[in-house]
């Protein structure tokens, strides 16, 4: 996704009468979907991404680190 720091950052876009909603997403080094960040963008559309794309990132982050507290990924895993 444009203006993100991670490379595999996507962005669905549900068809039918939520047309103008988002839901950012990624694939773990796992390979597991991970929901960040969802919302409607009408009426925003210029400032959605500026803050959804941050907040995204930083859930991401999180989550990576406890992962990685938990043993569960290594620390070259991440991606960063």
């Amino acid at each position: 996704m444009k203006g993100s720091n991670y490379h595999n950052l996507k962005e669905l876009r549900p068809r039918g009468a939520a047309k103008n909603c988002r839901v950012l997403f990624i694939f773990d080094p796992r390979r597991q979907a991970i929901l960040l960040v969802g919302g409607d963008k009408t009426g925003q559309w210029a400032t959605w991404y500026r803050t959804a794309i941050p907040e995204a990132e930083q859930l991401y982050k999180d989550y990576l680190d406890e992962l990685e507290a938990l043993g569960l990924l290594d620390s070259d895993e991440q991606g960063r």
